[in-house]
């Protein structure tokens, strides 16, 4: 580790780590907690616990979370993170060609909070993309249709502006990228106001219902938000999952993908500069190779992006790179191995 963390910098990056390790959620979520517990005392409270050893008298953190934030507060490494860390770096290594790809990704491009369907607050997705080695993160929580994902309303996008911003302020030269994954209505349009996603610096466009409409009607529906100025990524684009998976309302079973014209809609992507997304949710892994490599045969572009809903997920764009690989897909294909102001410009 370079820079010594600050404690509640170093509990959020052993809740990521235990994440990673896939370590129980309770476990992950005592280090958060402990985090949040910690950030909101200041300096000078802070020193007070420590140096009068009642840190553990505070709701939410216990004896090895104590240590930590003592340790880390002197400016060490805290045994605990180091002990992770070493664990970690035993485990089987990516292909070289994998690592070589992935080390050149600065960004993800598709990523949700608690302001949505995600578990963590706004900053501790951002830490957890800082602690990867990224430059950037686009914050693309979901449209007010998606009721069950808990959509932001126009209002709520427009608070959470002022949130990133004040973020961005914080955590410079790192940058939260304004944005959202808009749903794709029925007839094709976006399910926001134009004036909001003009704002925005990324739009990832996704469908999310009536994944079993026919061919023609799903291939006119996607043609259709492709071709809207605002669309930069087109989201998961057949919508399947692989393999089920829990949600807050109970378990989800596999799906079988959308059918649509593909040709029609990666040349579209083409012609208008949409990017196509390579989804690295292990339940998800869309598009199927077989329309990845369709899409790159086409002269499409591509974002390579975890869908992270959660900080632990954020390292998952390993699935996309070695999937990115396996279809003939070449990094300088992918949107974000550019920089920030790079791939503002591209999106511009």
């Amino acid at each position: 580790m370079s820079a010594p963390l600050t404690p509640a910098a170093a509990l959020r990056r052993i809740a990521f780590l235990l994440e990673r390790a896939r370590e129980p959620s309770y476990r992950v979520q005592a280090f958060r907690t402990a985090a949040a517990v910690v950030d909101g005392l200041d300096e000078d409270a802070l020193d007070l616990k420590i140096r009068t050893n009642t840190l553990k008298d505070l709701k939410g953190v216990g004896p090895k979370t104590a240590a930590v934030v003592v340790q880390a507060h002197k400016g060490e490494v805290p045994e605990y993170l180091a002990k992770l860390e070493q664990e970690l770096a035993e485990l089987v290594p990516m292909a070289d060609d994998v690592a070589a790809f992935r080390a050149q990704l600065k960004g993800d491009l598709h990523s949700h909070s608690d302001w949505s369907d995600g578990g963590s607050p706004i900053r501790e997705m951002a830490e957890a993309t800082i602690a990867l080695g990224h430059e950037y993160l686009a914050l693309t929580d979901h449209s007010p249709r998606l009721t069950v994902a808990n959509g932001l309303s126009a209002a709520r996008l427009e608070k959470q502006l002022d949130v990133v911003a004040e973020l961005n302020g914080e955590l410079a030269p790192f940058r939260i990228l304004t944005g959202i994954e808009v749903d794709i209505n029925v007839d094709g349009s976006l399910d926001q106001t134009d004036e909001l996603l003009g704002r925005l610096d990324v739009v990832v466009a996704s469908v999310h219902s009536e994944l079993r409409a026919p061919k023609a009607q799903m291939t006119e529906r996607m043609l259709t938000a492709i071709a809207n100025p605002h669309t930069d990524v087109l989201g998961h684009c057949t919508g399947r999952l692989v393999i089920g998976r829990r949600q807050r309302d109970g378990t989800q079973k596999p799906r079988p993908e959308s059918e649509f014209d593909a040709e029609a809609v990666f040349g579209a992507c083409v012609e208008f500069g949409t990017a196509v997304e390579i989804n690295s949710r292990p339940e998800r892994l869309d598009p199927p190779r077989r329309l990845l490599t369709l899409a790159n045969e086409l002269g499409a572009e591509f974002a390579i992006d975890t869908d992270a809903h959660a900080p632990g997920q954020l390292d998952w764009q390993y699935n996309g790179v070695e999937r990115a690989i396996e279809c003939g897909v070449e990094p300088n294909r992918v949107i974000n191995t550019k920089s920030a102001n790079e791939l503002l410009t591209w999106i511009g």
